[in-house]
C-alpha cells in the first residue's frame, strides 16, 4: 500500500530534497498535498511530477498566477483552513518545513490529520512546543525532529533514557564568516552572508547561520523536544560539519553523531523510519581524524551571550526573540539594516522594559502570539527610523 504524505513547504531546500527521495520512489508513495508561498511555478512542476491533486499557495498574486494556468484535475487553495476537505482520514507522514514563524500554524493545524509529523522548523517548536505537545498527545501523532543535530540526538537515544544524558553539544560549522575579521562584519554584504561552506539552505536560515542566531535557537529547541535544562546544552564550532552531536551519557559514555554533509539523511530517515538503507558516502577518515572542535568566540558571534539569559521556567522569551529575529533577518534582506544590526538591535529589545513581563508569562494560543509580532514588528520600525 502507498504511503500517503504531504509537504508543508515544497519549494523550499528541504521540500525539495523530500520530493527527490519520493520521485526515486515513486510507486511506494500518493502525495496529497504540497504548500507553498509565492513559488508558483515550482509547485506546480512538482505537482506535474508527482500527481498530486492538491496545492495551497498562500500569496495572494501567486494564487492569482497558478490559477490562470491549465490544472487538470488540480485543486488550489490560498489558506490553511482546507485541510478537512483534503484529508478524509489520517495520513501517514508530514513533513513541516515552511520557513519562519509562518510555519506554527500550518503545523498546528495538520497534525490531526497525520499519523507522523516530522518538523524542520524551528520556530514552529521554539514558539508552539507546548501547542504542538499538547496536540500530539490529544491526536496520537508521532513526532521526528529533521534539523541534523536535533535527528542526531533523538537517534543517539535508541535504547537510552532522556534522564540518562549528562550533557549534549550540538556541533555549528561557523557559518560563511567564521574566518572573517570581527572588524568586518558591519559591511558584510547579502551575498556574503548566504554563502555558507557546507550546507544549500534558503536565505532566512543562510543569515541565521552567518550571526549563529540558528544555534541559539536549535539550543531552546532541544530543550524543549528533549524536556532539558539549558545547563545541559552546549555548542561546539566544529567547521566541516561532519559531527551534528555529542551526547554524554552518565554512566561515561559518549556517543558521537557524524553523517554526510546532506540532509538527506535525517529526511530519508524521518520518512522511512531508519528501516532502509540509503546510499551515503564512505566513513570520511580525513574528518574523523581532524575535527577541530572549539569553543564559540561570543566576542564576534555576541548571539551566542543570549543564552546565559535563557531561564529554565516557560516564558516567552524565546518566542519573542525569534519572532524578532524574523522581522531583523527580513529587514538586512531589504538593505535597511546592517549585518550586524541584526544581534545589536534584538538584544536591546530584550532588554525592554515593556517586554520584561515575557520573562514571566507563556503564551498559551495562536492569537497572542500574532500580537506579540505585531507589537514587536512596531517597536523595531520606530527603533530604526
Amino acid at each position: 500500500m502507498k504511503k500517503k504524505i504531504a509537504i508543508l513547504g515544497s519549494t523550499g531546500s528541504i521540500g525539495k530534497t523530500l520530493i527527490e527521495i519520493i520521485k526515486k520512489d515513486k510507486k511506494n508513495f500518493d502525495v496529497i498535498l504540497l504548500t507553498a508561498d509565492k513559488n508558483y511555478k515550482e509547485i506546480l512542476k512538482q505537482a506535474k511530477i508527482l500527481k498530486v491533486k492538491n496545492l495551497i499557495i498562500t500569496d495572494k498574486k501567486a494564487y492569482l498566477n497558478l490559477s490562470q494556468n491549465k490544472l487538470g484535475n488540480i485543486k488550489i487553495f490560498n489558506n490553511y483552513d482546507c485541510f478537512n476537505k483534503i484529508f478524509k482520514k489520517k495520513i501517514d507522514y508530514v513533513m513541516s518545513s515552511i520557513s519562519g514563524i509562518n510555519g506554527l500554524i500550518p503545523t498546528i493545524k495538520i497534525i490531526k490529520f497525520t499519523k507522523k509529523i516530522a518538523i524542520a522548523n524551528k520556530e514552529s517548536i521554539i514558539c508552539g512546543w507546548h501547542l504542538i505537545k499538547k496536540d500530539l498527545k490529544k491526536f496520537k501523532t508521532s513526532f521526528i525532529p529533521v534539523d541534523s543535530e536535533h535527528f542526531s540526538v533523538f537517534y543517539s537515544l535508541k535504547g537510552n533514557k532522556i534522564s540518562n544524558i549528562k550533557k549534549i553539544y550540538l556541533t555549528a560549522s561557523g557559518g560563511p564568516l567564521i574566518n572573517t575579521p570581527k572588524r568586518k562584519l558591519k559591511s558584510i554584504k547579502i551575498s556574503e552572508a548566504i554563502k555558507h561552506p557546507n550546507w544549500k539552505m534558503g536565505k532566512k536560515i543562510s543569515i541565521d547561520s552567518a550571526t549563529m542566531m540558528n544555534k541559539v535557537f536549535e539550543i531552546m529547541e532541544a530543550k524543549k523536544i528533549f524536556d532539558l535544562n539549558y545547563e545541559t546544552l552546549d555548542i561546539l564550532v566544529h567547521p566541516s560539519s561532519y559531527v551534528h552531536a555529542i551526547v554524554k551519557f552518565n554512566d561515561g559514555m559518549v556517543k558521537i553523531i557524524a553523517h554526510d554533509t546532506n540532509m538527506k539523511i535525517p529526511i530519508f530517515n524521518s520518512l522511512h523510519n531508519s528501516q532502509k538503507k540509503i546510499k551515503t558516502d564512505e566513513l570520511n577518515l580525513k574528518k574523523l581524524n581532524f575535527l577541530d572542535l572549539k569553543k564559540v568566540d561570543t566576542d564576534k558571534f555576541p548571539s551566542i551571550k543570549i543564552i546565559k539569559q535563557l531561564k529554565n521556567n516557560e516564558s516567552s522569551l524565546e518566542t519573542l526573540i525569534v519572532l524578532a529575529n524574523d522581522i531583523l533577518v527580513d529587514l538586512f534582506l531589504l538593505k535597511k539594516i546592517y549585518f550586524t544590526d541584526i544581534v545589536s538591535i534584538l538584544q536591546k529589545l530584550i532588554n525592554m522594559k515593556k517586554f520584561n513581563n515575557y520573562r514571566l508569562k507563556k503564551i498559551n494560543n495562536i492569537n497572542s502570539i500574532i500580537l506579540l509580532n505585531n507589537q514587536i514588528r512596531t517597536t523595531i520600525n520606530n527603533m530604526i527610523k
